[in-house]
C-alpha cells in the first residue's frame, strides 16, 4: 500500500551520532518534547522545535534522528532520515567532546559528514556549525582545545555547549538565529510554467509536476489540510486513507511518479512511499 511520507522543513537540521545529546539540546532551547534514553536511535522520527528569539522573532529547529556509518545505503534507519537534512539551510553538527561512549570526536565527525556527502553532495556543502557537547562531562580539557583546534583548521566555527547545563547554548543560538537571516532559502522546486485556472467547475483535485515535485492541489487538497493535525498520530492515519480513497495515490501512479519523489500539498511536502 503507496503511502506519503511527511516531509519536514526546518531551518536548522541537528546531525550527529545517536547519544551525542541533539535531543537534549532541543529539548533545552524550544518547547519540543523528544524521548530521549541512552541508546542509539533512541529518537526514531524526527522532533520539530520553534526556537524562540524574543520579540516574535524565531526559527525552526529538526532533532534528525542518530546517524550511524553507511546510513546512506540505508544502514539503521538512515536513509530515511537524511531526506529530512535536505530541507535545512544550516546545519549544527552536535559532537560528544567528552567521548563519554569511547568513539573520538574528530572521527565521529568525520563519518557523519562522509554519509551526507555519499548521500547528497550539495548537503556536504550546506553550512555547518560544530557544537562541541557534554563539557560537562569533561575532565580533560586538552580534548576540547584539541579538537576545537582540528575543526576550526578546517573552517568551521565551534561552540562548546552542555545541552545538559544550558552552558554555552544561548549564544549557539543566538550565532545561529544571526547565520539564518544571511542564508537563502533551500530551493525545492522551480516551476517550469504557471498553470492558468479558467475552469468554471474545478475538480476535486488536480496534479501537475514542477521539476521533480507532483503538485497535488484544488478545493478538496485545502478543506482536507485544514482539518487535519498531522503530528497527531490518528489525524494523520486519517489522512492517508481519505487520500487513498479520493484516488490521490492511483493518480500519483499514474503520472509515473517513483519512490522517493517529492509530493506537495498546500505547503506540506511528502515522499512517495511504494
Amino acid at each position: 500500500t503507496a503511502i506519503l511520507e511527511l516531509k519536514l522543513i526546518a531551518d536548522v537540521g541537528l546531525l550527529g551520532f545517536p547519544n551525542a545529546g541533539k535531543s537534549t539540546l532541543l529539548s533545552m532551547v524550544s518547547s519540543a518534547r523528544p524521548k530521549i534514553a541512552n541508546y542509539p536511535f533512541t529518537t526514531l522520527s524526527p522532533n520539530l522545535g520553534v526556537v524562540s528569539m524574543g520579540e516574535g522573532e524565531s526559527f525552526v529547529m529538526a532533532d534528525i534522528p542518530g546517524l550511524v556509518e553507511g546510513a546512506h545505503e540505508g544502514a539503521g534507519l538512515g536513509h530515511k532520515f537524511l531526506r529530512h537534512v535536505e530541507r535545512t539551510r544550516l546545519l549544527i553538527h552536535v559532537v560528544d567532546v567528552a567521548e563519554t561512549d569511547g568513539r573520538d570526536a574528530v572521527s565521529d565527525v568525520d563519518v557523519i559528514n562522509r554519509e551526507l556527502e555519499m548521500y547528497n553532495p550539495e548537503l556536504a556543502k550546506r553550512p555547518q556549525l560544530i557544537a562541541a557537547n557534554k563539557i560537562d562531562a569533561l575532565y580533560e580539557t586538552e580534548k576540547l582545545e584539541k579538537f576545537k583546534a582540528e575543526m576550526e583548521k578546517r573552517g568551521y566555527r565551534v561552540f562548546a555547549i552542555s545541552a545538559a547545563t544550558g552552558q554555552g547554548v544561548d549564544e549557539l543560538m543566538r550565532y545561529t538565529y544571526e547565520l539564518l537571516k544571511t542564508l537563502p532559502e533551500v530551493v525545492i522546486f522551480e516551476p517550469d510554467q504557471d498553470v492558468g485556472s479558467g475552469v468554471k467547475e474545478e475538480p476535486p483535485f488536480t496534479i501537475r509536476r514542477e521539476n521533480n515535485v507532483y503538485v497535488v492541489e484544488g478545493p478538496w487538497v485545502t478543506k482536507l489540510l485544514g482539518s487535519v493535525n498531522l503530528n497527531d498520530r490518528e489525524s494523520l492515519q486519517y489522512f492517508q486513507r481519505a487520500v487513498r480513497n479520493m484516488g490521490v495515490i492511483e493518480a500519483l501512479a499514474e503520472k509515473g511518479i517513483r519512490e522517493g519523489d517529492t509530493v506537495r500539498m498546500g505547503e506540506i511536502e511528502f515522499d512517495y512511499i511504494p
